[in-house]
């Protein structure tokens, strides 16, 4: 007896009630196949009450939602749908009747008149009504409040010539549409959560770039079945902010000086002179606090103007209003009439001045001058 309850092994209490599963093997897909809901699986038969979704659209939406109009109707009406489009108060409504049997093709019937409304077309939305895809509309108009940083970031979603948006796409099987204050996401379910995580921090200044890497490697991940029960924290990318202190950021200042510095004097130029700059003369260290300033008041009563009459107190006013004027004309009248003050212009010399010109010449270089005259008579005399 004692050997036989050596040989049972110790079970703990949290699995005490667990049993084998002879049918789960690893032949076994658990992507289990959903069946489409026909008309026979609603065992309930008719609807007792009616259930009805409404949404507006923007005006620019009106013109295409004529044209398509009759193709809508057509897609819902093989579920048992009715649709109405009120042109007056500019709304897209959707009902059930009685020839409805699928209980959940109302909420997918809402989604497709919310993608309209925000820009999508109808071949694209009418994928809403497959049962493995599922649409998102996420919004982004409260998330920023700069209108110019707003705008930047939801550019950054779309990318250069839209490369950013076909990544995002192609690595989540989704179909993205950025418009206005929304965007419009439809696929998978598991892939409408990492779109949302993607726009939601771009919003908050995470660049896609980042997460659109974690993406792609996740997915080289996934074809290694050896890594299947594995954590992959070590093979993905850690990014994050890095806040340094004001002592890290001075070190790292002085490293690149130090460095450029390093450049000059490797070239041969002066390494000082591009460091040096004017600095403010040191202020000699005082313990009193500086004088108090005066207020308003005090500088009313100092000139007298606390005294006068609100009357006599706006008169003053106007006139030093009006003396300012005064002075401001007469300095705009003074710079317009400099334009048309004439240039100096020097006089044409006369015919004496031209002759002393002529006769008078420089002598080298202690400046002294002499007359050709003169000059004649000593060449006269050396002779």
């Amino acid at each position: 007896m004692a050997a036989a309850s050596e040989e049972q092994p110790v079970i703990n209490k949290n699995k005490r009630h667990r049993k084998e599963k002879p049918w789960d093997t690893d032949d076994i897909d658990h992507t289990w196949k959903i069946d489409p809901f026909q008309p026979d699986d609603n065992k309930g038969g008719v609807f007792t009450e009616e259930s009805s979704f409404a949404t507006l659209f923007p005006k620019y939406r009106e013109k295409y939602l004529r044209e398509v109009w009759g193709a809508v109707t057509k897609i819902l009406d093989p579920h048992g749908i009715a649709c109405t489009l009120d042109l007056v108060h500019g709304s897209m409504s959707v009902r059930t009747t009685r020839k409805t049997f699928d209980p959940y093709i109302i909420l997918k019937a809402r989604d497709i008149i919310k993608l309209l409304a925000r820009g999508v077309a109808i071949t694209q939305a009418q994928k809403v009504l497959q049962d493995d895809v599922a649409c998102d509309i996420i919004k982004i108009g409260n998330l920023v409040r700069n209108k110019d940083r707003f705008v930047k970031r939801r550019q950054r979603i779309i990318g250069p010539d839209g490369s950013t948006l076909k990544a995002i796409e192609l690595l989540t099987q989704c179909y993205v549409l950025v418009q206005g204050n929304t965007v419009s996401v439809m696929g998978p379910y598991k892939s409408l959560k990492e779109v949302r995580r993607i726009v939601l921090d771009c919003m908050k200044n995470i660049h896609p770039i980042y997460r659109i890497k974690e993406l792609m490697i996740r997915r080289e991940l996934a074809k290694d079945p050896k890594l299947a029960t594995e954590s992959w924290d070590r093979f993905l990318p850690k990014f994050r902010k890095q806040h340094l202190k004001t002592s890290e950021k001075t070190s790292k200042k002085n490293e690149k000086l130090a460095a450029k510095d390093e450049a000059r004097k490797a070239a041969g130029l002066d390494a000082s002179s591009s460091n040096q700059k004017e600095k403010p003369a040191k202020k000699v260290y005082t313990p009193f606090p500086p004088p108090q300033q005066p207020r308003k008041v005090d500088l009313q009563l100092e000139s007298g103007e606390y005294f006068l009459k609100p009357h006599e107190r706006e008169a003053r006013e106007v006139q030093q209003r009006k003396q300012k004027q005064a002075e401001a004309t007469l300095k705009r009248r003074a710079e317009r009439a400099e334009v048309y003050v004439a240039p100096k212009e020097e006089a044409a010399p006369t015919v004496e001045e031209k002759r002393k010109r002529r006769h008078t010449e420089v002598d080298g270089d202690d400046g002294t001058t002499r007359s050709k005259k003169k000059k004649k008579d000593v060449d006269a005399k050396d002779t």
